[in-house]
């Protein structure tokens, strides 16, 4: 596959310097899909073709993805990972924007599983969540392993997040003898908000003492959303009256190339904005960017994958710009998810969300991605979709259009690598009321893990 170049002649370009910019793309664009339906109705049926990847037909299985063992580094890579985080170069990007629709408790951060859930809660959202005709006992619930929620310390999920990747550096620094306080002020990170929450959460910050980071360094941004679009006499409008919801988390990755989007808190709990090149800045700066989500449970007894980071540096040698993991899909259980192939046409392996596999079936699906993204000379992919945008996939939400651009289609911008480990798990990842017990259970090993309970007291006065 040839190297893609990034025209710096554009590098001050932005496709959307604002919102209103965004507004009237996304009319323009409905405008053209809607061209051929007379209603709303009649294009929501369509969807699943209108959506559907444009070479699906050709797809084959993936090619050329990396086998991730422990023949593949050596120990220089992982010291190399290593110095990378000590020296704060790696740069992380926590999506806590989601609301959890299917747990019905609010936005996934704020969520203090502790305080805000029992056993018979927890059973009656699970029957909730299957329907009629099952029926979950409290007593069932129990008989998983450390399932009680008044056995964890009452943290939310968002402090847990936090608390941890505090937690791993500041144990990584230590066993390497270094100045944890020092090392913790070199790391610079994004927070992704939604506009409900926001000033709650970065309260939460300020009260918790950025959990140790320096507060420079901790940049938030609110994700926006937005008004459905509608269609009337067959031209479409930008609806005041429709619901405002998000548009995916691809619109992460374009809100950050729009103007004066991304703040830090100053000493005096006022809001000071970044431009748009200041943030590039910031970029060009780090060797490589992580994004992190929420939902992601293993993150939370180990928030830094140092085999994938040493792998992700050792793929920028070769001039990569974005690294992509996948799991093998369960045979005998294959899931939905988003999906890695081969795409002949291309000539290179891609990633492809799960609602552009219109007559894809789950067994179909030999890899699913596991949506944690690494961008190496992250700048490079912040430009790609500065100049460029990301693609602007459909959906409709109670009648109204809303657009769900996809992060990983930023695959289709940069050089990316897909890798697997030869001894892969399963996706562990609360989405749901049933996979609940699982997260209680993750949560409970977070708080056994040695010193854990004595950091949140030493550094953040957060139990008494």
């Amino acid at each position: 596959m040839n190297q893609l170049v990034l025209d710096r002649s554009n590098v001050y370009f932005s496709l959307f310097p604002d919102h209103l910019s965004y507004i009237d793309s996304c009319l323009e664009t409905a405008s053209y899909k809607l061209k051929d339906y007379d209603n709303i109705p009649d294009f929501e049926n369509d969807l699943a073709n209108i959506n559907a990847y444009e070479h699906i037909d050709a797809l084959e299985n993936p090619k050329n993805l990396i086998e991730l063992d422990d023949k593949t580094l050596t120990k220089g890579d992982y010291i190399k990972a290593i110095k990378c985080l000590i020296e704060g170069k790696v740069f992380a990007e926590h999506f806590a924007a989601g609301e959890a629709t299917r747990l019905k408790l609010g936005t996934k951060f704020l969520i203090n599983v502790q305080k805000d859930l029992s056993i018979d809660k927890i059973a009656a959202l699970i029957n909730q969540e299957k329907g009629e005709g099952t029926m979950t006992s409290e007593s069932l619930i129990r008989m998983y392993p450390c399932c009680n929620p008044l056995d964890l310390l009452p943290l939310s999920l968002g402090v847990r997040h936090m608390l941890q990747y505090a937690y791993d550096i500041y144990r990584l620094s230590k066993r390497f003898g270094y100045d944890p306080q020092e090392v913790l002020s070199k790391q610079t990170m994004l927070i992704v908000l939604n506009e409900s929450t926001a000033d709650i959460i970065i309260d939460e910050f300020i009260t918790n003492k950025f959990y140790g980071f320096a507060r420079q360094n901790v940049l938030f941004m609110i994700q926006e959303s937005y008004h459905g679009i509608n269609l009337k006499n067959k031209e479409v409008f930008y609806d005041r009256h429709t619901p405002k919801r998000l548009h995916n988390h691809g619109h992460i990755a374009i809100e950050q190339t729009m103007f004066n989007q991304i703040f830090h808190i100053t000493e005096n709990q006022n809001r000071n904005y970044l431009t748009c090149d200041q943030f590039g800045d910031i970029l060009k700066n780090m060797e490589i960017k992580i994004s992190y989500n929420i939902e992601d449970l293993d993150y939370l007894t180990g928030s830094i994958d140092h085999e994938a980071l040493a792998l992700a540096l050792k793929k920028n040698n070769e001039h990569y710009n974005m690294l992509m993991e996948v799991v093998p899909n369960n045979p005998d259980s294959p899931q939905k998810g988003g999906m890695a192939g081969f795409d002949p046409i291309l000539g290179q392996d891609v990633m492809i969300e799960s609602f552009q596999l219109n007559g894809i079936e789950n067994h179909q699906i030999q890899f699913l991605n596991k949506n944690i993204n690494y961008y190496l000379t992250p700048h490079i992919a912040w430009e790609m979709v500065k100049t460029q945008g990301l693609k602007m996939h459909v959906a409709v939400k109670a009648g109204f259009i809303y657009f769900q651009p996809v992060i990983g289609d930023i695959n289709f911008l940069v050089k990316t690598a897909i890798f697997t480990r030869k001894n892969a798990r399963p996706i562990k990842a609360w989405k749901s009321a049933s996979t609940t017990p699982l997260a209680i259970n993750c949560m409970h090993m977070q708080d056994k893990q040695k010193g854990f309970k004595e950091y949140t007291r030493l550094f953040l006065g957060l139990i008494s």
